[in-house]
């Protein structure tokens, strides 16, 4: 049986075009407008413009924050 793709191909052409961006120099992030440089925040951008696209890409993990006890 064939295992299903995790991320469609419309989502990994999209990450490409967004790494392509970072490259040139031209990728800016959303809210703040400033050059994005780091390689990760890219893909990460690029996975989001995929989902918003409807593109299947798994959901995004959620931070857990750790419940401590207080004494």
């Amino acid at each position: 049986m064939a295992s299903k793709r995790k991320y469609s191909k419309s989502a990994s052409r999209k990450v490409a075009k967004v790494m392509r961006e970072r490259k040139r120099g031209t990728l800016r992030s959303g809210r703040s407008g400033k050059k994005v440089t780091s390689r990760k925040q890219a893909v990460a951008i690029g996975l989001s413009e995929a989902r918003r696209a409807g593109a299947r890409v798994p959901r995004q993990r959620t931070s857990r924050s750790r419940s401590r006890k207080k004494k």
